[in-house]
């Protein structure tokens, strides 16, 4: 649905996004993660037509990102909420479903069921300054979907906002891939990554180090597991990479076994062990 073959951007000096080859399928989670500064959001502004490509080739739907089809089947939430403070939130929906020419019944229509989508039907007409952040960030999200787009794009859809409006973000957005919506996610959380995501890739200073399932990438970039035993005579600790051959070889020593524990390394532990863990500001 999306493809990205050798796209770079150059901002004067600065080399924003090098030599990017990326195919994103249809109907999929893709979780986009890197540092400060690592060309995430240059990314979805070259996908959704707003930044032109330095050089390369990109098409959504077999579309240029630049064309009126393309910019139809897309949808785009920027991690800065875009919603208009002074306006209600009907009338904010209403407006940017005008920017798409729709007719005034299908728009009515739209508008009340995004504002259900996002459990706002009851403060509608409220003015959107008055709302909390995850409100205004479900409100982003409605506004986002109002001419019913194929692609979304998604930067940071959770910043600044309640554990119970991140949790009904995550359901919409799982929602949105039952409905076969292809959704680009960006995020500096791993865990919204490792719950969403069917594929990750991880990127930095413009280059895609890695990219694959989550699964995949904690075997590949993960390192080391670690197995923790407490026996009758103290507690035995070990990094393993064959944790049911040294579990074996511990309950085959020791006797008394009272407690086991097996930590796996996780999605952050992939992402430090690629990216650094030098300060990004």
């Amino acid at each position: 649905m999306i493809r990205l073959d050798a796209v770079s951007k150059r901002f004067g000096d600065l080399l924003a996004v090098n030599a990017l080859t990326l195919n994103i399928r249809e109907g999929e989670i893709f979780g986009l993660l890197g540092p400060n500064g690592a060309g995430k959001s240059t990314i979805i502004s070259m996908i959704s037509g707003q930044q032109q490509l330095t050089s390369g080739t990109l098409q959504v739907g077999g579309f240029q990102p630049d064309s009126k089809a393309s910019k139809r089947l897309i949808g785009v939430a920027p991690q800065a909420i875009a919603v208009y403070e002074d306006l209600s939130a009907i009338d904010n929906l209403e407006f940017f479903g005008s920017l798409y020419s729709m007719r005034r019944a299908e728009l009515k229509q739209r508008c009340t069921e995004m504002l259900e989508f996002v459990g706002l039907t009851d403060r509608a007409r409220e003015r959107v300054e008055k709302y909390s952040g995850g409100m205004k960030r479900r409100l982003n999200l409605a506004i986002t979907l109002i001419h019913d787009p194929q692609v979304l794009l998604l930067d940071e859809p959770t910043v600044g906002v309640d554990p119970q409006s991140r949790n009904s973000l995550f359901d919409n957005i799982l929602a949105l891939k039952k409905r076969g919506k292809t959704i680009l996610y960006t995020t500096h959380h791993m865990e919204e990554a490792e719950r969403l995501c069917d594929r990750v890739g991880i990127l930095d200073q413009g280059s895609l180090l890695a990219l694959d399932t989550v699964e995949n990438l904690i075997d590949e970039h993960g390192g080391a597991s670690h197995l923790s035993a407490t026996t009758a005579t103290g507690v035995v600790d070990r990094d393993t990479h064959q944790p049911v051959v040294d579990l074996q070889e511990i309950l085959s020593k020791h006797t008394g076994i009272r407690d086991l524990k097996l930590q796996r390394p996780e999605l952050e532990k992939v992402f430090l062990n690629l990216t650094g863990r030098q300060l990004r500001d």
